[in-house]
């Protein structure tokens, strides 16, 4: 076998930075095999490290901010990068610290997938911390990915931070293509709500950008709880960005894969179901 040389294809490089998790079924385990799974090679910064099983987190330890930075500058100047996801980022200090870096590479796509709670609703961001992101992250991101419960959270938060009147009665939960509408006003250039939270037989997901919706696509609502279906869908997200597709056919692309990761999920403990991200790898033993 012959070397390769400087015209052999390379392979995409995507970075992503995330918290550890021991069980594999989400945070950088998860992102890093749903980049291969896709045709990418998997960069990673750590920036928490968690204690945690299938039913959920016992704790974290976020990792020191310069430690963080330090990380992502040694792999951007050595490797060329074509995407950026960001997950569970454990501290203000670490979103400064990241959006500094990501602010000198302006021209790589950068996915946001606003990790607040684990699957059973353990808490992992502060309201200090949605702040750091809606202020420094937000407008340097292609595309944000909360469900629909981060959507409003992220989007009522800033609404309030925006309006000094109290009043004697709370307001009705902003709608979800408001919220977008409240995310893009702050940088973002798409966000992708996921609808699995919402009531109905089927899961409505929507793609949005400054003109509104770009599409809807609806899914059978799958039974189960499942662990790491979102850093699923921003990884795959940020690989199908990385691989050339604009946002639009990315996001078709990227949900597509993740619902089929969904469909083949197993349990491999006594908690939630962890989507199989290589389960086309098994389709013939099937």
């Amino acid at each position: 076998m012959s070397a390769p040389d400087a015209s052999t294809p390379s392979i995409p490089a995507v970075l992503t930075f995330a918290g550890t998790d021991p069980t594999g079924g989400a945070g950088l385990q998860a992102d890093i095999l749903a980049l291969a799974s896709l045709g990418c090679h998997p960069l990673s910064v750590v920036t928490a490290v968690t204690v945690q099983d299938s039913v959920g987190v016992v704790d974290y330890l976020p990792m020191d901010a310069e430690w963080i930075a330090d990380q992502a500058r040694a792999v951007l100047e050595d490797i060329p990068v074509a995407a950026i996801k960001l997950g569970m980022l454990g501290s203000v200090e670490a979103v400064a610290a990241i959006a500094e870096v990501v602010s000198d590479y302006p021209d790589i796509p950068l996915v946001l997938d606003p990790v607040m709670t684990s699957g059973r609703g353990d808490a992992l961001a502060s309201e200090d911390l949605l702040a750091a992101m809606r202020g420094l992250l937000l407008p340097q991101t292609t595309i944000i990915t909360p469900n629909s419960l981060e959507a409003r959270r992220l989007a009522e938060n800033q609404k309030d931070e925006e309006d000094d009147l109290e009043t004697e009665e709370p307001e009705a939960s902003l709608g979800l293509q408001d919220c977008a509408r409240q995310l893009i006003g702050l940088g973002s250039a798409y966000v992708l709500i996921t609808g699995a939270h919402e009531q109905g037989n089927q899961v409505i997901n929507t793609l949005y950008n400054v003109r509104g919706v770009v599409h809807r696509l609806h899914w059978e609502r799958l039974p189960g709880s499942y662990h790491g279906s979102g850093c699923t869908l921003a990884s795959a997200l940020a690989a199908c960005l990385a691989r050339g597709r604009d946002v639009a056919e990315a996001a078709r692309e990227a949900q597509d894969y993740t619902y089929q990761t969904l469909r083949a999920a197993f349990r491999p403990g006594m908690g939630q179901f962890i989507p199989d991200r290589l389960f086309w790898a098994r389709e013939s033993d099937d």
